[in-house]
């Protein structure tokens, strides 16, 4: 076996892949439904948790409003799936993991594991981020600034949308440490290059916060310092990584003894 050759690597037909692809991804679409069909009952309650931080600075007397015939039902399914979603998480990542596992030296399973998971935690954190921090600024700001005469008064499908693509946008910028630590892991760039980079980096984190937030400094700096912390994070764990085909382990092994080292000729 080459030293090229992952852990416990064995030959596979193109059919054999397809149905494990096609059993992981069913077994996905399960663990989703079945948390879906948990949640459906609690559909409205969900809703109104989601849009509490807009409807806290609604004017007196005002509420949000359903401009279509279907939307006080579709807007909570909707959201409802997404939730489910996002809980499934865990599940999509572990047949994720049981798919790609086979192919990976030992000491890269003990690298990819922790980053699987700290992406899922990274990005519930910039969810729970968006909601609890992020939301407030952006709807007190919306509702101070709302020209005299004008009632503030939000379709419901109009905010789903808005705070989907927020929760997005803010859990991607969480996963910067996980992106920050592959990238330096497969040598697309090193420590020393992003340690060079680093003040464009900040830059470029206060402009993605100018993008994301409300055109006030402080809600910008709130999304662009936690960006670029989140940045030196991933520099600090990328530092202590090698990349990938500089590790002692990339030698032969076999199946019953790991990673140990080719023997040596005569």
């Amino acid at each position: 076996m080459s030293a090229e050759t992952p852990e416990h690597d064995q030959q596979m037909p193109l059919v054999s892949h397809l149905t494990e692809l096609r059993t992981r991804l069913l077994r996905c679409v399960a663990a989703t439904f079945l948390i879906f069909a948990g949640l459906f009952y609690f559909a409205q309650k969900i809703y109104t948790f989601v849009s509490a931080p807009l409807r806290a600075y609604l004017p007196e007397n005002a509420t949000m409003i359903a401009t279509d015939v279907a939307s006080p039902f579709i807007a909570p399914f909707k959201l409802t799936m997404v939730v489910a979603l996002f809980l499934a998480m865990p599940v999509i990542l572990h047949q994720v993991w049981g798919f790609i596992a086979p192919g990976l030296y030992k000491h890269e399973k003990r690298i990819a594991m922790p980053l699987l998971v700290s992406s899922i935690v990274l990005f519930y954190a910039g969810m729970a981020f968006a909601y609890f921090l992020v939301f407030p600024l952006i709807f007190h700001f919306f509702a101070s600034v709302t020209p005299e005469g004008v009632s503030m008064m939000t379709d419901i499908n109009s905010y789903l949308d808005f705070v989907l693509t927020l929760f997005f946008a803010f859990g991607v910028a969480f996963e910067i440490p996980v992106a920050t630590v592959l990238l330096i892991w497969i040598g697309v760039v090193d420590v020393v290059y992003l340690r060079k980079i680093r003040p464009y980096v900040v830059i470029g984190c206060f402009v993605v916060g100018m993008v994301l937030t409300p055109p006030d400094i402080f809600s910008q700096t709130l999304l662009a310092v936690p960006m670029w912390l989140l940045f030196e994070i991933g520099l600090f764990f990328g530092g202590m990584i090698r990349k990938r085909g500089e590790h002692p382990d990339d030698d032969p092994v076999s199946p019953d003894d790991g990673d140990q080292p080719p023997a040596t000729q005569p």
